[in-house]
């Protein structure tokens, strides 16, 4: 079997557009024609054996230097060397061996007409052979090759960006994967499909064919490897081609089409990449539930309800802040990947994620967290702050990670709405000074950390006098000495009720 010869990866000519040069003269005189017969280049060689020297795909001229006199002269031991039609047979089949597209035999200055040993030789073979009349060098037919090969890769390029352009206008469209499928089929002249994660088909563009099955085993074949392409060609001739969408979604493009133009892997290829897009993550599957739980709590259900989209029924809060770093969108994800969870709030100062309780927080390097106790989504609000808490003690301790400890103890033995209202009457003339919400932050700020005045102000990012001052401003309205122990131990009770 002949090898496929390993030609270059740009658009080859057909041999009939060089034919068709008028200041050439050149004519065909054996073998096969027709469109079929490309040329990828050309060369000019005397050797008797010119396989060493061809990539496949040339054309080879030649003046026939090599070609033994018709005596066939004897050998060292007196035998006779091969003649003409033997030589030219060994020569011609070479030539076909090595991918050779066709062969150009010079008039002059060696021959004044073809061999026909020559022609019969090429004609036995099927490689197709051109008469060079004297009037063009071997040059000039090799630079009217080369004209053909740029015309034909700026027309290549060109088709490759008009497709590129009308995939991201289809993209772009209210029915994208449709559109995009479309001109991808209409582009290739063949057919696009999409299939989905098991196999089956999603959606699919361009005319069916017998092609189709074989197409569907290749999608199906390539869900079961690591490669991201695979190629493939149906009974009927058709070409196959299977592009893996995104990193392991189970999407696959499928194309199918009657020939493989050297521009069609960078059509197909662009499709996949918008294809990708538009069935990720946040298209299917999880993104998918995801969506919906935001678009159902911006239209007013209640978190309850949409907390099983979410994968979760109870839910850890956690505040993160980078401990030298400067807060970064790729840092936040990559933090929300390390916690198992993608929901992820990147804010002004601080990283919030909401994690399933199953998934317990580790500490992570160079981020300080804090984390809420466990909680059911009606409380999402007070996990928030109790996370809040949790991360200025953290930052304050310089420790790693602080949890919010929360444990019924003795507090369990008092009726809830009693404790609240005796909370709320406590903290009455804090909370509706001017600054009440920042004085009770403070205050229980304070009380966590023992009554450390550096500490709170660096778990508030404040100055330690603005803490100081704050302190004074509760005790004064409480009408409290805030160095007593009862009176700490009862503020800290009324803050955790209120």
């Amino acid at each position: 079997m002949v090898p496929e010869p390993a030609v270059p990866p740009t658009p080859p000519v057909p041999l009939a557009a060089l034919l068709a040069r008028e200041d050439l003269a050149l004519r065909q005189i054996a073998g096969p024609a027709g469109p079929g017969v490309v040329l990828h280049g050309a060369h000019t060689s005397e050797m008797a054996d010119p396989y060493p020297y061809l990539l496949g795909g040339e054309l080879l001229l030649t003046a026939g230097v090599h070609i033994p006199d018709a005596g066939a002269h004897p050998d060292a031991a007196g035998r006779a060397g091969p003649g003409p039609a033997e030589h030219l047979g060994a020569y011609v089949s070479r030539i076909v061996a090595a991918g050779g597209a066709a062969l150009g035999f010079g008039l002059a200055p060696v021959h004044d007409t073809v061999p026909a040993a020559l022609v019969a030789a090429c004609e036995a073979h099927g490689l197709p052979l051109l008469e060079v009349p004297p009037r063009p060098t071997f040059s000039a037919v090799a630079r009217a090759v080369w004209q053909l090969l740029e015309r034909a890769r700026t027309a290549e390029l060109r088709r490759v960006t008009e497709a590129q352009q009308s995939l991201a206008t289809a993209a772009s469209r209210p029915d994208p994967v449709p559109s995009v499928l479309r001109q991808l089929a209409r582009r290739v002249a063949g057919r696009a499909v999409l299939y989905g994660p098991e196999g089956a088909e999603l959606a699919g563009e361009g005319a069916a064919s017998a092609a189709d099955a074989p197409l569907a085993e290749l999608a199906r074949l390539l869900l079961t490897r690591a490669s991201a392409t695979a190629g493939d060609t149906a009974p009927d001739g058709t070409h196959l081609a299977a592009y893996a969408l995104g990193a392991g979604s189970g999407f696959v493009l499928g194309v199918a089409a009657p020939r493989r133009d050297p521009g069609d892997h960078t059509i197909a290829s662009v499709a996949a990449v918008l294809l990708s897009l538009l069935t990720g993550e946040h298209q299917s599957g999880p993104g998918a539930a995801r969506s919906s739980a935001l678009v159902r709590l911006l239209l007013g259900a209640p978190p309850a309800e949409v907390a099983p989209l979410l994968g979760g029924g109870r839910w850890l809060v956690v505040h993160a802040r980078p401990d030298t770093r400067a807060l970064a969108p790729l840092a936040a994800s990559a933090l929300g990947a390390a916690l198992g969870s993608p929901l992820v709030d990147l804010g002004h100062d601080v990283v919030r994620v909401l994690v399933p309780a199953g998934r317990a927080p580790r500490p992570q390097p160079g981020w300080t967290l804090g984390v809420s106790a466990e909680t059911a989504p009606a409380d999402w609000p007070a996990a928030d702050a109790q996370a809040a808490r949790a991360l200025a003690r953290a930052r304050a301790t310089r420790t790693a990670l602080v949890r919010h400890a929360a444990g019924p103890g003795l507090l369990g033995l008092l009726p809830e709405e009693e404790a609240r209202a005796h909370a709320r009457a406590v903290l009455a003339p804090v909370e509706a000074s001017p600054a009440g919400a920042a004085l009770l932050e403070t205050l229980r700020t304070w009380l966590s950390l023992h009554g450390s005045w550096d500490r709170t102000a660096v778990a508030l990012s404040v100055h330690r006098n603005t803490v100081r001052q704050r302190i004074a401003r509760c005790a004064a309205l409480l009408g409290s000495d805030l160095d007593d122990p009862d009176v700490r131990m009862e503020l800290w009770f009324c803050l955790g009720r209120r």
